[in-house]
């Protein structure tokens, strides 16, 4: 049976150890890597833009000695022109792997459900699954374990919250979230990563206080107040989240040494501080190298025959 990327949910720790081991060789060798995706071929539909989705994996897969081809989203209409389930029948008689960027999650599930490759969730609304992985290593890179370390996530209860809940449960990583009322993380997703968090051992909480989420934490990680589909949405959001920033004095409350993490692109001045985004403390575009890197492992354990 081929097996798809969705949600961090659908990992074992195992598979999350070995994608980080594999992770790890590839960063340290490249050249080791270079065939091993000989002949293969990714296809990527975006119906959302992206800078580091797209390019991580088209390079990835260049790097890895495979073809990587970028569907955009005029190309296709997805779900309109032609429905998901052709799309993923067709692409599959063409290539190894489909990547979906997408609006919304059910859409994932059903092109993964008529798929006969492998699919990964490149984004939709409700998980970001590469992106956590890559925070998640990116924070075993710095410190070696998750062990006694509390990642503190301020902001918005988005996908990539989702998925760092999930993932924080699964590999015993504490995690604090802080968002304002009315915008906290999905509750089945809460639900399900506390029971899972009672074998790992993680502590998780909820809040809607940024200064008490962040409190002893060795990294603080934020993202965008408004999402891409919520535009109209940001000058409300501006109000609504503005103790919500990362910035000198909310950071005065971490743990001495804490790191600064975000999954960009950054609105600089709203969820987070410029003097923080460019400061020695911000590990943000190690994080956005990292994907490319865990993404890579993700592809190899996915598409390799």
């Amino acid at each position: 049976m081929k097996n798809d990327l969705l949600s961090v949910k659908d990992l074992t720790l195992e598979e999350i150890n070995i994608i980080f081991k594999l992770t790890g060789a590839l960063k340290k060798n490249k050249k080791k890597f270079n065939r091993v995706l000989s002949g293969k071929t990714l296809v990527m539909i975006f119906q959302k833009p992206s800078n580091r989705t797209r390019v991580s994996f088209e390079v990835g897969m260049y790097q890895l000695g495979g073809n990587a081809l970028y569907l955009a989203p005029q190309e296709i209409n997805l779900g309109v022109r032609e429905s998901i389930r052709d799309v993923a029948k067709t692409l599959s008689r063409y290539c190894d792997g489909i990547v979906l960027r997408t609006f919304e999650h059910k859409n994932c599930l059903e092109m993964a459900q008529a798929a006969t490759v492998p699919v990964i969730n490149g984004l939709s609304d409700f998980s970001h699954p590469c992106q956590a992985l890559a925070d998640l290593f990116t924070i075993k890179e710095k410190f070696g374990t998750f062990k006694n370390i509390t990642l503190a996530y301020v902001g918005d209860g988005n996908n990539v919250c989702n998925s760092l809940i999930f993932a924080a449960a699964k590999t015993g990583l504490n995690l604090s979230v802080a968002t304002p009322s009315g915008y906290a993380p999905d509750n089945v997703v809460v639900k399900e990563a506390l029971v899972v968090a009672k074998t790992s051992g993680s502590k998780i909480r909820i809040s809607e206080n940024p200064l008490e989420a962040v409190k002893d934490a060795q990294v603080v990680y934020t993202d965008v107040w408004a999402s891409m589909g919520q535009e109209e949405e940001i000058n409300k959001r501006k109000i609504i989240f503005k103790d919500f920033q990362i910035n000198a004095k909310l950071l005065a409350n971490a743990a001495p040494g804490v790191l600064v993490m975000h999954c960009l692109p950054a609105h600089r001045g709203e969820e987070i501080a410029s003097d923080i985004m460019d400061s020695a403390r911000s590990i943000v575009f190690d994080q956005a190298e990292n994907r490319m890197h865990v993404q890579k492992a993700i592809l190899i354990k996915l598409l390799k025959s």
